[in-house]
């Protein structure tokens, strides 16, 4: 009834660990299937040794025991091969980091997918903004036939998201355009501890997205209004004003990545670990943090609702390492906290396995975003050695029973066991509402 150990191949901890987590995500195994159907066809087949996706499916689809393994134990050396045949030259006797090693996959699988030979064209855009939409639903008035819909963005990996970032002059509230830039994993720093009071992972979210000023910023805003208050062909200098700049999650991925930052340094400069335990839940809801165009309102209500929106974030604390007692307006405060209950009632079905109790949400408020705990990948050890293992989800059926896995060691473990860990990567999953 459990799944299979790996074989530590000498200080490989961070990627048997990094696996037992990434086979406990089934959207990316289904992803992994999808794109290396490509590759079915005979020529391919003789370099199929040559993909990463391929290889990366086999052993992920033994670990969540799809295909029956011959052993107990599983060898995952064909992963350093493959990966040195993508120029990646991973030493497995010295020390690794499993987050860096996450981003050495998601980066090779994009390598991988932009080599395939692809004919792009307008409809690509219309695909970015709808990754939905069905060939059928597009039409245009033209005398050919329609050239096909490239899949390009449809076949990003389920773990790809989106960060918005919007700067907004604090002098003439003016607006600039919003930025995009794409993440595999969100790495969150663990703020200042406030004696007394627990760290959660509402916390180092908010930590992550409060807004922060930036000064001496040129604004063309003002800069017009400087010009339009002076006469006709006298040159004026760019004005120069304070920004406020605020991140937001433009588009939440199907599996989410959390790594908790734990290097910091001392005042001599060297590296530290930081030991401190940060709160987490089974479920994780991320509504708070996803950006939303604003509507036709002011320019002023919608500072006014930043500001709101910045001193009373999902937990009771205020922003992040500054506690506040300010709370929530009657009627928008959550049900729970990402981390911490803030009621008996909430703590009961938080803490049982199981699926999500619906019910305790009303029909307004059931969250668009919410996720399941699926794999928790946690470091003993300092920042100059140490040891990898990762609870994880059992694979199907038996998807409410947790698993310690520890290279070729596998046991059972408990949900209390889980969320008493010191985590540094959590794998979370999105799980669809009652709405949709």
């Amino acid at each position: 009834g459990l799944v299979p150990g790996l074989l530590n191949l000498g200080n490989t901890c961070f990627m048997n660990s990094l696996l037992q987590g990434l086979s406990s995500c089934p959207s990316f195994i289904r992803w992994l299937e999808e794109f290396t159907a490509q590759y079915r066809t005979e020529q391919e087949k003789s370099q199929e040794h040559q993909h990463l996706s391929v290889t990366l499916l086999q052993l992920l689809r033994a670990l969540s025991c799809q295909e029956v393994p011959e052993d107990d134990v599983l060898d995952a050396s064909c992963l350093l091969e493959v990966l040195r045949v993508n120029r990646w030259q991973i030493s497995s006797f010295e020390e690794q980091d499993a987050h860096e090693l996450f981003h050495v996959l998601t980066s090779s699988l994009e390598d991988e997918r932009d080599r395939q030979p692809r004919v792009t064209h307008l409809f690509d855009v219309h695909s970015l903004e709808q990754p939905e939409i069905i060939q059928k639903q597009i039409s245009c008035r033209t005398r050919g036939s329609l050239p096909p819909v490239s899949n390009h963005w449809k076949s990003q990996h389920p773990f790809h998201g989106r960060l918005t970032s919007n700067m907004v002059c604090k002098h003439c509230e003016h607006q600039s355009p919003v930025r995009f830039d794409t993440f595999d994993s969100l790495s969150l720093s663990i703020p200042a501890a406030v004696w007394g009071r627990p760290m959660t992972l509402d916390h180092c979210l908010h930590h992550f997205i409060s807004s922060e000023s930036v000064k001496d910023v040129v604004c063309d805003n003002c800069t017009k209004i400087q010009a339009e208050g002076i006469l006709n062909g006298q040159s004026i200098e760019n004005q120069r004003t304070t920004f406020v700049k605020q991140l937001k999650l433009g588009k939440l991925p199907q599996c989410l990545c959390i790594h908790l930052q734990r290097l910091s340094w001392s005042n001599q400069g060297t590296p530290l670990k930081r030991h401190e335990h940060v709160q987490f839940n089974e479920f994780l809801v991320m509504d708070i943090y996803k950006y939303r165009v604003p509507g036709p309102k002011s320019s002023q209500e919608q500072l006014s609702q930043k500001s709101s929106e910045e001193t009373t974030p999902g937990t009771k604390d205020g922003r992040a390492g500054k506690p506040s007692d300010a709370e929530q307006p009657a009627g928008t405060k959550p049900l729970f906290l990402n981390g911490a209950s803030s009621s008996s009632s909430s703590s009961s079905f938080l803490m049982s396995p199981g699926t999500f109790p619906l019910t305790a949400f009303p029909e307004c408020r059931a969250p668009l975003y919410l996720y399941r705990l699926v794999a928790v990948v946690v470091h003993h050890g300092d920042m100059h050695s140490g040891h990898f293992v990762t609870f994880r989800r059992a694979p199907g059926a038996r998807g409410s029973q947790w698993l310690w896995t520890s290279d070729e060691s596998v046991r059972r473990a408990s949900l209390q066991e889980v969320l008493a860990a010191s985590a540094y990567l959590l794998f979370y999953e999105r799980v669809h509402g009652r709405a949709q």
